[in-house]
């Protein structure tokens, strides 16, 4: 059996029409999109975020005020009744002197007696001068058994006064080593000789100090 259809009813001859119409559906949709803004709008403000602020207050350190206690209270006065009867002082003045007894003063203050002035110089115009120098004062030396044992070796300090006749006075020794090397060298210092020291053209007394070498010979 062959079914045949209308030629009304076949679509074929409504192709083109149906083309049409589509692309005629297809352009004004594509027009009306192009006409819609689909920008943001620009009317809404933007509102930043504010940031909390901290604020770091300064400590005052405090300090306590010491007050003062309050002053002591004064005294009550004490009414004293005027009835009462003061009793009379005797006061005995002896005014009787005899003129022609000798007065007793007072005793005189002890006075302390003032220590000497040093009568030498420390520094002078033209200091002392040792008579054959040192080197020859060093070979009078002569080693102390004692200190010898011992191994003692270094220097000895001798301070004196150089008189106007250029001999030496209270020699005394200012850094010693022991061992009887400090009496060794009192004993050679003592025997020295100087030119005295002179101040102003005259020779005078002056404050004078040696050192005294003591050394082992290997």
């Amino acid at each position: 059996m062959v079914i045949r259809k209308k030629p009304d009813a076949d679509l074929r001859n409504y192709h083109s029409i149906f083309l049409e119409v589509g692309l005629l559906m297809v352009l004004i949709i594509f027009i009306v999109l192009t006409r819609i803004d689909l920008r943001a709008s620009s009317d809404r403000e933007f509102v930043p975020m504010e940031r909390e602020v901290v604020q770091m207050e300064e400590i005052i350190q405090t300090r306590q005020i010491e007050t003062p206690p309050p002053p002591p209270r004064p005294p009550v006065p004490v009414a004293v009744p005027n009835d009462v009867i003061i009793d009379d002082i005797n006061i005995q003045i002896y005014t009787e002197f005899d003129l022609g007894s000798p007065l007793q003063l007072p005793p005189r203050p002890v006075q302390e007696e003032e220590e000497p002035e040093e009568d030498f110089f420390v520094v002078v115009e033209q200091m002392p001068e040792l008579i054959g120098g040192l080197s020859q004062l060093q070979r009078q030396v002569r080693y102390p058994e004692m200190a010898r044992r011992a191994g003692i070796e270094g220097r000895v300090y001798v301070q004196f006064i150089v008189n106007e006749r250029g001999e030496v006075e209270d020699p005394k020794v200012i850094r010693g080593i022991g061992g009887g090397a400090d009496e060794e060298a009192l004993r050679v210092v003592s025997q020295a000789r100087f030119t005295p020291g002179m101040q102003r053209g005259r020779p005078v007394r002056v404050q004078y100090m040696l050192p005294i070498f003591f050394r082992l010979q290997n």
